[in-house]
């Protein structure tokens, strides 16, 4: 039978194209990075228009075929950062600019120094407990694709469904994706339906071996969410409206891991402690390393409230933040 010659034309065609397309992607990247040259050198070389290099380079970037990251030394010697660790008692603060645009630019920009920051902070042997939320999830996915010798990665707290993915097994996952570490997922619910169920998920072999590795992490990562009706722990339905009203009348000033405390760090009880898997605030407190991401100034009362509680050895955040913190403690 004879062949319709015509039809293979085109995908040969199509496949030196995008293979020339790769070719000089690669090309720019390297000469407008490696070799210095600018974007008008670049489209000489190459014979295209400067706008067809902008594109390159930027899906370049889109790849990860390049990587701008931004020197941390900077940013952990800045007069705001001194300030903190002395005022607060802090091991280091990093602190990035504000994006004077808005304050969802400021919590990227903090989440992407944070991503740059975290190889620096690990080393081999260490277990690093990874949180849950928005704010943790930027800097998991975020995080530089590199591997760190000996390193373990846990999930310190159970499942639940959360907005656009931010679950906690989600973060923990991308971290320990990005670092080439061995991961541990706690393989329970965040909260179950009562305490008497919630203790025999706990004597369960494989559980009762994935919380001893929660309780063992010697550092962790999180953030300290907010308390209001529009908060993580309210949109994911962990308390009621209502509760969370009663408790901000007893003093709930943020959220650590789905469990509350007050302005000082103390743990305020919940109807709901007794029925959650995961990490206590006890098991938080007072870890060889503590890395706090924080940014805006609804996060203000929260990440202070963390940092008197004894929870936080190392702070991100941007420097509108950093000066409210400051403020809080003239």
């Amino acid at each position: 039978m004879a062949t319709d010659s015509s039809k293979a034309k085109p995908t040969h065609s199509l496949t030196r194209r995008i293979s020339r397309q790769d070719d000089a992607i690669i090309e720019a990247t390297w000469a407008y990075y490696h070799d210095g040259l600018n974007q008008n050198d670049i489209a000489k070389r190459l014979g295209v228009s400067r706008a067809s290099v902008v594109n390159y380079l930027t899906e370049a970037r889109r790849r990860e075929y390049v990587r701008i990251t931004l020197d941390s030394e900077i940013f952990l010697n800045h007069e705001l950062s001194e300030r903190l660790k002395d005022a607060y008692g802090l091991t280091a603060a990093l602190v990035v600019p504000s994006d004077p645009s808005s304050p969802a630019g400021s919590t990227e920009r903090v989440a992407r120094s944070t991503a740059d920051w975290l190889p620096h902070l690990l080393e081999p042997g260490d277990r690093m407990g990874v949180a849950w939320g928005e704010t943790i999830y930027r800097v998991a996915e975020m995080a530089p694709h590199l591997s760190i010798e000996d390193i373990t990665v846990v999930q310190l707290v159970g499942s639940r469904a959360a907005d656009l993915g931010f679950a906690a097994e989600v973060c923990s996952g991308t971290i320990a994706r990005h670092f080439g570490a061995h991961c541990i997922n706690l393989h329970v619910p965040l909260t179950v339906s009562n305490a008497e169920l919630a203790t025999q998920l706990r004597a369960e072999p494989d559980i009762t071996e994935q919380l001893a590795a929660v309780a063992d992490c010697n550092k962790v990562l999180f953030a300290c969410g907010t308390v209001t009706d529009t908060s993580h722990i309210a949109r994911t339905r962990i308390l009621s409206l209502d509760s969370l009203e009663k408790h901000r009348q007893e003093g709930a000033t943020g959220v650590i891991c789905a469990r509350l405390i007050d302005q000082d760090g103390t743990p305020i009880p919940t109807d709901i402690d007794d029925r959650m898997l995961g990490v206590t605030l006890e098991q938080m407190r007072d870890k060889e390393m503590g890395i706090l991401v924080a940014s805006g100034a609804a996060r203000v009362p929260g990440a202070r409230a963390a940092i008197k509680g004894g929870y936080v050895t190392h702070l991100a955040t941007c420097s509108q933040t950093a000066q409210l913190l400051l403020e809080q403690e003239t």
